[in-house]
């Protein structure tokens, strides 16, 4: 069947403010309808769990959008070029290249000698609420932990902390599928002072080197491979942004889980070895991503119909993360499930460069939570904010997680 029989299809819109509060029901009516829905022009929507993990590791499909697409959707600028030079945005070959250097940079016993100074880290955000009784779990915790944690990860000075993040704020804004006029000067002006930021914190590690990750990146070699300077700090620019927006978006929906659920809670404190599925459960229930987009190269079918070249193909990760055909009782929130092949990580040569990171800083903040406090309860409504753009856009994120602990 070719894209012109469509008609029948249903159609995701995004424009509704309840589903961007909540988008899981209308996730589950579009499975109940088929792995593919209409999205906007020349794009397609996957819904579900085989469709979406199958096109994850298909190479018929990519990450490399052309000029004019970017573009569209970011507006002619300086955003467009660090788009087209980061490792999630480029295919193999270039692709390999990036990705092998920057893993030799951010690699497995870096980031394992990480979890003692991250659960520090922790304890440390977690003492006034020691005293206070209350925790906000987004301003408190999953706001300042993974700033910190990168921050010190790329030796990026105390007083500079604060202007980088709110730079990279807006850099997010890039993310999107489509930025709105209004926004688009604040990304193109972030993207430009954060160059020149990290361009000269690189030049002075490349002069004298430390230990920090921005170091290992600048000199990352593999054979006849290296970064060159404008890879290095749009890639470590990328490392760190990458880096906050998605472990702050874990903290805060884990929090409120673990809130909402004081059955798994207590189930969890009963038994600690299940702090490891624990994670993989908050995961799963409320991604961090809840999409991620290719293109086609060649045709691909999906769902009995063929999808031509050059379509935009939205890959809705939660919506596989929920689907009845993978998981059993999918909207329960269950913190022994195994087997749990969530996609939250993506999948494919493109699979979360951050993975092991996110895990080590989730596993200290939702271990420590649970050894410090009895209890961890609701303390008043959760606020939610537009994310405005980045990789939850379009939907909302947790503004504020209002805890009362003991």
């Amino acid at each position: 069947m070719t894209e012109a029989m469509d008609a029948r299809l249903p159609r995701f819109v995004l424009d509704d403010p309840e589903f961007l509060r909540d988008p899981y029901p209308v996730y589950r009516e579009l499975r109940a309808r088929g792995p593919l829905c209409r999205g906007g022009p020349a794009q397609w929507v996957v819904t579900r769990h085989a469709e979406v993990s199958a096109l994850l590791r298909d190479r018929r499909l990519g990450r490399e959008f052309p000029e004019e697409f970017q573009k569209l959707s970011v507006g002619p600028g300086p955003a467009v070029d660090f788009l087209r030079r980061i490792v999630i945005d480029r295919d193999p070959e270039e692709h390999t290249r990036l990705r092998r250097l920057l893993t030799r940079a951010l690699n497995p016993p870096l980031v394992r000698s990480l979890a003692e100074p991250i659960t520090a880290m922790t304890d440390h955000l977690l003492e006034r609420a020691v005293t206070d009784g209350a925790l906000d779990a987004v301003r408190d915790l999953a706001q300042p932990l993974p700033v910190l944690v990168m921050s010190t990860l790329l030796g990026i000075p105390v007083e500079d902390r604060a202007a980088v993040m709110e730079r990279s704020i807006d850099v997010s804004k890039a993310f999107a599928v489509f930025i709105p006029e209004a926004e688009r000067a604040a990304a193109h002006a972030a993207v430009v002072w954060l160059r020149d930021y990290f361009r000269g914190l690189l030049r002075r590690r490349r002069a004298a080197p430390g230990d920090d990750l921005l170091t290992a990146i600048a000199t990352a070699r593999e054979g006849d491979w290296r970064l060159s300077e404008e890879e290095a700090v749009d890639n470590a620019l990328f490392v760190y942004y990458a880096g906050f927006e998605t472990t702050t978006n874990l903290i805060a929906t884990g929090c409120a889980a673990l809130a909402r659920h004081p059955g798994e809670q207590a189930r969890l404190r009963a038994d600690p070895s299940l702090l490891p599925a624990a994670l993989e459960e908050f995961l799963r229930w409320d991604a961090p991503i809840h999409t991620t987009t290719r293109i086609t190269l060649e045709p691909v079918e999906v769902g009995g119909r063929t999808l031509r070249r050059g379509r935009v193909v939205v890959l809705l990760l939660a919506s596989a993360n929920h689907d009845e055909r993978c998981f059993t009782a999918p909207d329960r929130l269950d913190v022994g499930r195994r087997p749990n092949p969530h996609l939250s990580f993506g999948g494919g040569v493109h699979h979360c460069l951050g993975a092991m990171l996110a895990r080590v800083e989730g596993t200290a903040v939702f271990g420590r939570l649970l050894e410090r406090f009895g209890e961890i309860e609701p303390a008043g409504p959760e606020d939610w904010q537009p994310s405005g753009g980045g990789f939850r856009f379009p939907y909302c994120a947790y503004r504020s997680v209002p805890l009362r602990v003991r």
